[in-house]
């Protein structure tokens, strides 16, 4: 047990890593650990919490610093098992998006009918873009209560094979930061980390697809993915920082298998697809360019993608889906992912499993 307090314990970490450019240290795995710890634990003063979450950004976190402020995370989120065999966990930004109109949303009922369980993990919007995420459609477009539903979330993930989860239900600890973070502004560490904690867990395979911005930070992502209970992570830079790889560019992507070595592959439409898809993939994204990126455009695209498999968000949504679906080894190819996306979204099943999978969670 450690004699020093709480406070005292802070003073000495923020000592080391707020002294500016020149003189700030790194801390230890255990130090940063127990420094998040403590913050989680709400055994620091707000000022000092936010004093530390400004000074570990700034002066750039090392990997083994990530580590233990990952594992400070992790260990206090209860994993629940569920009945799966495999699971995939799409864990885009949760400061959201805003720019271009993405459907990542509407991918997830899809990727489950291809014959992957997926959810989505996310949370009301953060920080600094309070962009578009998958909860901020949940409770604010389909009015699904924000909390206090987690095992009913769970049991449809289960039944499914698909569904989203917030992390407000399964780390609260991190939720009573949202205040602080809004008030420093700028995207402290918890930012990167929040999109690798494992909340559910199945009996076989279990896939995580996240993503970077900022070069450098994909080497904590896949050094945490190998002390995960992840069996596979993929981390990329895809289209505004969301799971949506090689269609605005090209995209690099890491895949971290255990402790194996990290796989790189370099993602593009035009070489991932035949001709006539990456064309239909290219007009599709100049056309959503020319589209305003809010709330309701994304849910009215989307729902229609889902109902006709027409439109430009269809082929956005098949070319995510065969994407992922062929970086977890389900197809060989992604054009033989994206071809049975298009067939599923032509037949319209994946819209009534949305509505029907909303409408359970409704008051």
């Amino acid at each position: 047990m450690n004699k020093v307090s709480a406070e005292n314990r802070m003073k000495a970490y923020l000592q080391k890593i707020a002294a500016g450019p020149k003189l700030s240290k790194n801390l230890t795995e255990s130090e940063a650990e127990d420094a998040l710890s403590l913050i989680l634990d709400g055994k620091i003063s707000q000022v000092r919490i936010a004093v530390f979450l400004i000074a570990a950004r700034m002066k750039i976190e090392t990997v083994s610093e990530n580590i233990g402020y990952w594992r400070a995370l992790q260990k206090r989120m209860t994993i629940k098992k569920i009945g799966l065999d495999k699971i995939l966990q799409i864990a885009d930004p949760f400061d959201g998006f805003q720019r271009i109109p993405y459907f990542g949303f509407y991918a997830i009922p899809v990727i489950a009918e291809l014959g992957l369980p997926v959810y989505g993990h996310s949370a009301l919007p953060l920080p600094p873009k309070f962009g578009t995420t998958f909860e901020d459609l949940l409770v604010n477009h389909y009015q699904i209560k924000e909390s206090d539903n987690s095992e009913r979330r769970v049991k449809q993930i289960q039944e499914s094979k698909f569904g989203y989860i917030n992390t407000a239900d399964f780390l609260p600890d991190l939720e009573n930061l949202r205040s602080i973070r809004t008030e420093i502004v700028k995207r402290p560490m918890l930012a990167t980390l929040e999109k690798i904690l494992m909340p559910l867990q199945a009996k076989g395979k279990n896939f995580l697809a996240t993503t970077y911005f900022h070069r450098g930070y994909e080497v904590s992502l896949t050094e945490i993915g190998k002390r995960s209970q992840f069996d596979r992570v993929i981390v990329g830079n895809g289209m505004e920082g969301t799971t949506l790889f090689g269609v605005h560019k090209e995209a690099k992507v890491f895949i971290q298998d255990g402790d194996a070595e990290t796989q790189v592959v370099s993602l593009i439409y035009s070489e991932m697809y035949e001709e006539k898809t990456s064309k239909q993939i290219a007009e599709s994204h100049k056309a959503l360019k020319e589209i305003e990126s809010n709330r309701e455009t994304i849910t009215e695209l989307g729902e229609s993608a889902l109902k006709f498999g027409k439109g430009p968000a269809a082929f956005q949504i098949a070319s995510q889906a065969a994407c992922l679906t062929h970086l977890t080894e389900i197809f060989q190819s992604p054009q033989e992912g994206f071809d049975a996306a298009m067939e599923i979204l032509e037949s319209g099943n994946c819209y009534e499993n949305l509505m029907r999978w909303i409408e359970l969670l409704k008051p």
